[in-house]
């Protein structure tokens, strides 16, 4: 990661802080941790001061393109993108609401367009850059409740398998790959009530839940040099899990 430029939406807290902090101590030369809200960004910039921190919605393409206008003028473009904001709102389908549906896919699915759309045509300008789309074990498997969420994480697994086509036309290296997490410990599955974890925890052949460590090793692997030769792949991050 040495002297890149990464953007992480979602990058305040869990999984996407995780993600940051692991480019920034890569050698990147700068990581936006991009949230809804500054709550964690005090923190992450002290311990890490290639991090900065970002109020960003995802959602609202006139702010999203004001923002990496600034970060290319001042850095000169964008190396590494990271989609990893994303929200639940469960319900049964017969239960959930045309807001639940429409909150959901807005910042699931549209915010990865809308971001990438911004960021990836300067990268195939410059010939080279890594994008990875943050999916999820439900939107290859599928999970009780959460219809609006493995749809949009299925259509990030079809976003990436058609970018990682569409953005190496004329020989530029611009790669494009997704993870997909099972479950891991953050401020998202700490709602969820112990009973439920356990039963989850049983059908993880290593045992354990996933930390967000786990998947921004995966993430910083996808978006290096080492995986120069990877594209179009969506990796499990998830402990071997069986439904």
């Amino acid at each position: 990661m040495e002297g890149k430029v990464c953007v992480v939406t979602g990058g305040g807290r869990g999984i996407g802080r995780a993600i940051a902090a692991r480019l920034a101590g890569g050698g990147a030369r700068a990581v936006f941790a991009c949230d809804l809200s500054d709550e964690g960004f005090p923190e992450l910039e002290r311990e890490l001061p290639a991090v900065r921190g970002r109020v960003l919605d995802v959602t609202d393409p006139a702010g999203v393109q004001r923002f990496v206008t600034e970060v290319t003028a001042e850095l000169g473009g964008i190396d590494v993108l990271v989609n990893n904001a994303g929200i639940t709102q469960d319900a049964l389908i017969q239960k959930m609401s045309d807001e639940q549906w429409a909150q959901v896919l807005a910042v699931n699915l549209t915010g990865v367009f809308v971001m990438t759309r911004a960021i990836a045509p300067g990268m195939m300008e410059r010939g080279s850059g890594s994008i990875v789309n943050m999916a999820s074990i439900v939107g290859i498997d599928g999970n009780i409740g959460q219809s609006n969420y493995a749809a949009t994480k299925g259509g990030v697994i079809s976003l990436t398998r058609t970018w990682a086509k569409e953005f190496a036309r004329r020989g530029a290296q611009v790669r494009v790959n997704a993870v997909a997490p099972g479950f891991i410990r953050t401020p998202m599955t700490a709602k969820v009530p112990d009973r439920i974890l356990e039963s989850i925890v049983a059908r993880v052949p290593l045992g354990r839940m996933g930390e967000p460590e786990d998947v921004a090793a995966v993430v910083a692997f996808l978006a290096g040099s080492h995986s120069a030769y990877v594209t179009g792949q969506t990796i499990r991050v998830d402990g071997g899990l069986v439904f």
